[in-house]
């Protein structure tokens, strides 16, 4: 627990909050709890050096492990006033919670509710910074959202369109629209919509202001779909393991159900306009090729998708990071190896 094999021996702030979301994830406890425990913790850390030994590293994890026994017996809720930082860039205010609790009584909120999607796996980093950032992002646009973490538990190779099939399939009836949205990329101008797209799906990430991918048929990114659109489309093809090629197959299906794609206008901040936080020294993309995929990665799925989804869902936890609620979905995905046997690696 104290230790991460592929990552330097630095404990920085981000780190604990990085393990604090972590301990909440697999023991279903509250973020606010266990945010208070940060702070306790990160004066034990400051007497370990950069070059720490073996013994000192020992004695930090059974001081970690008997601080949190103690916080787990108090069971406290914690004071989320704090302001989280990102050192390099962004500060983040805290959000007031009863903003959206009070939105039935204020017109201005519109009917809608968005569903706001977003695949993980083990990025607790850009989490920290996603949740809290998009939880105000919206409020400050009166776009009544709940949040939805569909983090993949299984042993198969990463599925971002499979993830995103079960985050629609359990966002539930009270929402009636949704962002397929990645968790490193934070819009930064205000005027950007995401408002419900009634006339059709609406690719906030467009080309044109995406940082990284600008052909034509990009829809990746930020895609906004009513419900009824998406499940027109069958959802996402289940084909597609590792890194890639599944928006695309899905600019495909948009164009088979004949649903007219729309884009951001008026926006000037061009490439400015978002703000990618994925660190690719770190996070290694995994774009391997296995067997059939390198061929059947640029083929249609005309069967696939919401009507053959296989998966369990193992817990829901309701969590809050810097008072920002989202909704982790536990999930594990199944893979048929005779038909996509490039869901294993090996």
């Amino acid at each position: 627990m104290c230790l991460s094999a592929t990552k330097p021996l630095t404990f920085t702030c981000m780190a604990l909050d990085q393990f604090v979301v972590k301990v909440c994830i697999i023991t279903l406890i509250d973020y606010t709890t266990l945010l208070n425990m940060r702070l306790a913790i990160t004066s034990t850390f400051r007497l370990c050096s950069e070059k720490c030994t073996v013994y000192k590293l020992f004695g930090l994890c059974v001081v970690l492990v008997l601080v949190s026994l103690l916080w787990l017996q108090l069971s406290c809720t914690g004071d989320m006033s704090r302001v989280v930082v990102d050192d390099r860039h962004l500060l983040h205010q805290p959000c007031l919670l009863e903003r959206q609790a009070s939105a039935a009584d204020d017109p201005s909120w519109g009917p809608h509710k968005l569903a706001l999607l977003i695949p993980f796996r083990e990025r607790f980093e850009e989490l920290l910074v996603f949740v809290p950032f998009m939880h105000t992002f919206l409020n400050n646009k009166k776009i009544l959202h709940k949040i939805f973490v569909i983090n993949q538990m299984d042993h198969y190779r990463f599925n971002r369109a499979s993830l995103i099939n079960v985050g629609y399939t359990e966002s539930g009836n009270d929402t009636d629209y949704i962002a397929m949205h990645d968790v490193d990329l934070l819009p930064l101008n205000e005027a950007l919509d995401y408002g419900f797209p009634e006339e059709g799906p609406f690719h906030v990430a467009s080309p044109e202001l995406h940082p990284l991918y600008h052909y034509k048929a990009y829809v990746g990114g930020i895609l906004l779909l009513t419900k009824q659109h998406y499940h027109m489309c069958n959802g996402m093809s289940n084909r597609f393991w590792g890194w890639g090629r599944e928006d695309d197959e899905f600019y495909r299906r948009l164009r088979t159900a004949g649903l007219q794609l729309f884009r951001p206008s008026g926006i000037k901040t061009g490439y400015k306009t978002f703000r990618h936080i994925h660190d690719p020294a770190w996070r290694k993309r995994d774009q391997k090729r296995v067997a059939a995929q390198k061929q059947e990665q640029f083929k249609v799925d005309p069967e696939g998708g919401l009507t053959n989804l296989q998966y369990k869902l193992e817990s829901r936890q309701e969590l809050t990071i810097s008072g920002a609620p989202v909704t982790v979905l536990n999930t594990k995905l199944e893979c048929d190896t005779d038909k996509t046997p490039w869901c294993l690696l090996n």
